[in-house]
């Protein structure tokens, strides 16, 4: 389980194709503190730590992953967001994570404001993936609030500090972008579907 809370940055050094899956080589200041079969979000992705270097290590990604999340858009040069999972005695600072990236969503605006910036994205909406108003949002790993859902598309504010930290502040309109729904909320609708099901067929 992870918080949202990023703890570093990471530089993709390589990537390599084996089969289907994906292996990327990430540099980062945490690297060397990490330990094979470790757990790392990875943009907001639990991937396996499977090797490590000198100042790097090394994730594997299946297809499912690279078909749901926006690993596959990564080059050489790219950088992501790391986060290690959370200690059982630390603080949960952002909001339960799991690391499990729901789809993408698209960044169509970016706007900066008297030091702070709004970026706006759009998404595929579906009954399970419910987005409340002030509620929490996970996207590329970090964790954010929602502000002014719609239908199809919501914002979130960053502040400086996490502008400088993540890589906020090198995304764009047009860029795809993690999205993983906060899991209370799944839950609550994965309820109700079940409960209305159960309701009708005892009616019938």
């Amino acid at each position: 389980m992870f918080t949202g809370i990023i703890e570093a940055l990471g530089t993709v050094r390589q990537i390599r194709q084996e089969g289907s899956n994906y292996h990327f080589d990430i540099a980062s200041s945490i690297s060397s503190e990490l330990k094979i079969d470790q757990s790392v979000s990875h943009n907001g992705v639990c991937l396996t730590v499977v090797a490590l270097g000198d100042d790097t290590h090394t994730v594997t990604a299946i297809e499912e992953t690279m078909l749901r999340s926006n690993l596959g858009q990564l080059q050489v040069g790219d950088t992501v967001n790391l986060e290690r999972a959370m200690l059982a005695s630390a603080r949960l600072d952002g909001h339960i994570v799991q690391g499990h990236v729901d789809g993408t969503g698209t960044c169509v605006n970016v706007d900066e404001r008297d030091g702070s910036w709004y970026y706006e994205f759009t998404y595929e909406p579906s009954p399970e993936h419910l987005l409340v108003d002030k509620g929490s949002i996970c996207i590329n790993g970090v964790s954010l609030t929602v502000v002014d859902p719609k239908d199809d598309r919501f914002s979130v504010a960053i502040i400086p500090y996490t502008y400088e930290h993540t890589t906020f502040k090198a995304l764009q309109a047009g860029d795809k972008i993690n999205l993983e729904f906060d899991v209370i909320g799944k839950y609550i609708g994965k309820y109700f579907d079940v409960y209305a099901k159960h309701f009708s067929m005892q009616k019938a």
